[in-house]
């Protein structure tokens, strides 16, 4: 089933996500001030291409002052409008019983793309 699910994930959503990550990623890693955040960016999209089967966990010792800054930083600038749109298109992909499990998966995106620094991405 994990199979399945991330390709059709791939085929309908996850293709265009990623590329879109990918291009935001490549643009924030203009500059050094935006490498942090484009570094996040990557994470995502990486994340947004094979999404079943795998989840977001707190990273070990990632933790603490800076972290928590940039959480801030990226929540302020990029993070809400994210949240909000994989949060949307979660309830709107839950609204059928055959879209359940790829909502599901939007809303493991959701969570990661509000608060990113500090978490990685694990295999289950």
């Amino acid at each position: 089933m994990r199979t399945v699910g991330n390709v059709l994930w791939f085929a309908l959503s996850g293709l265009w996500l990623a590329l879109g990550y990918l291009v935001s990623g490549a643009s924030l890693c203009l500059t050094i001030v935006g490498i942090p955040f484009g570094m996040q960016a990557f994470k995502l999209a990486g994340f947004t291409l094979w999404p079943f089967g795998r989840r977001v966990v707190d990273a070990p010792g990632a933790g603490g002052c800076l972290t928590t800054v940039f959480n801030v930083l990226w929540l302020v600038l990029f993070g809400w409008e994210l949240f909000i749109g994989h949060l949307v298109a979660g309830l709107l992909l839950c609204a059928t019983i055959v879209g359940i499990p790829f909502g599901v998966q939007a809303f493991k995106l959701s969570a990661l793309s509000l608060w990113p620094f500090g978490r990685i991405v694990v295999d289950d």
